[in-house]
């Protein structure tokens, strides 16, 4: 009970109620101090997203490039395909259901916010872009020239980085929701809005169990195994997932769950699992696409055009490979791209980390889940290629 209560979950939602309870009561002059607080934090949230995509993708690309082979090419191929038919997926949906949601966009019907009384600007150390592409440049420079001591560098940084997401950006998103949810209760928008969200986040919950039952079945299909015999072990690691909204804690679980299943080769389970866990994020896309096409719906009236979303959903597919498998790893690595694609402001970008990160858990578990899918289709592909199994997944290569 005491780790629910310690929850990141848990916390944020205590930060949404209590920044909604506190706009409805709050007048003039106390909203002076939270729009300037707001103001601050996010200027300090921003200024580390580029470091976080730099941080994330380049180490990322070098550990993926050392380690190139037949098998773990197709592995990244599928678990990419993956990501991106989800997005696809979860575009086309946003399209179909969201025009019919009730979002109210009426800008005249809201409260003016007052101004910043303090106004501190931390710019950005290049644009989010620029960093994209400096990441993926970087990282490919450095595993084409076997730049070992570059590698080692890059490493380091990732794990300053993420030690400044663990630090600084997680400890200050609390508040930053709180105040970001007070401003718009203030204004009046959220409290039109609320029931969106809960409609949002079961439609995305079905959208999960939709696309896991189409990757089991492709890869039932072209295995010629019955992915029945795979999916029917996952209840464990699926409840586990759910509790640490982790790829990566749930891993041994994960091992454990397919492992028992007589249809997965072995060796592939030893490969496939533990890197599935670090580059599926089919669920942690699928999510963040819906969500970004309601926000931009709620807040700028419309949803991003049909070329824009294409782009944004190719792009995620990389940055799903890149994440770290940790809670909201997938959107704390794409924050470039909701602000440099899609065009968010702060406050667009703070709805979305907020109701990612209260419905993380079950896009997690459709990623733990969904491994075992990828896994079968592994094992398929080392059969129909005539690969024969080792006892350690480390001597194929």
């Amino acid at each position: 009970m005491k780790k629910f209560f310690t929850s990141m979950p848990f916390i944020l939602l205590m930060g949404v109620v209590a920044g909604i309870l506190f706009g409805l009561v709050s007048n003039e002059a106390v909203m002076n101090v939270v729009v300037t607080v707001k103001h601050v934090l996010s200027q300090v949230i921003m200024f580390c997203v580029p470091l976080i995509i730099i941080g994330f993708i380049a180490p990322s690309i070098t550990k993926l490039g050392s380690n190139v082979s037949r098998i773990l090419g197709v592995a990244v191929c599928i678990a990419y395909i993956s990501s991106i038919g989800a997005a696809f997926f979860s575009t086309a949906a946003g399209y179909a259901i969201i025009p019919s949601l009730s979002i109210v966009t009426d800008p005249d019907a809201l409260i003016p916010l007052p101004d910043v009384i303090f106004e501190l600007n931390i710019p950005q150390i290049m644009p989010v872009m620029s960093a994209l592409v400096l990441s993926i440049m970087l990282g490919l420079a450095a595993v084409l020239t076997k730049a070992e001591t570059m590698i080692k560098l890059l490493d380091e940084f990732q794990k300053i980085v993420l030690a400044i997401v663990t630090k600084v950006v997680i400890p200050l998103l609390p508040i930053y929701i709180a105040t970001t949810f007070w401003c718009l209760t203030y204004e009046g928008s959220i409290t039109q809005q609320l029931p969106v969200f809960l409609i949002v986040i079961l439609i995305v919950m079905v959208g999960h169990y939709i696309w896991l039952a189409l990757l089991y079945g492709i890869a039932g299909a072209y295995s010629g195994k019955s992915p029945l015999e795979v999916i029917k072990h996952y209840g464990p690691a699926y409840l586990t997932a759910v509790g640490t909204m982790s790829s990566a804690a749930t891993l041994a679980v994960s091992l454990q769950c397919a492992n028992k299943s007589k249809v997965l080769r072995k060796d592939m389970v030893s490969f496939g699992v533990p890197l599935f866990a670090n580059i599926h994020l089919c669920g942690s896309v699928l999510t963040e696409v819906f969500f970004c096409m309601t926000i931009s719906q709620m807040l700028y009236g419309a949803m991003p055009t049909l070329g824009t979303m294409v782009l944004f959903c190719l792009l995620l597919g990389v940055f799903a490979i890149g994440a770290p498998g940790v809670p909201g790893g997938t959107v704390m690595a794409s924050l470039g791209l909701v602000t440099g694609v899609l065009g968010f402001d702060p406050t667009g970008t703070a709805l979305v980390l907020t109701i990612f990160a209260l419905q993380d858990s079950f896009g997690t578990a459709c990623n733990v889940t969904g491994d075992g899918a990828l896994t079968l289709f592994l094992t398929g592909y080392t059969e129909k290629k005539g690969i024969s199994e080792v006892k350690e997944s480390g001597d194929i290569f």
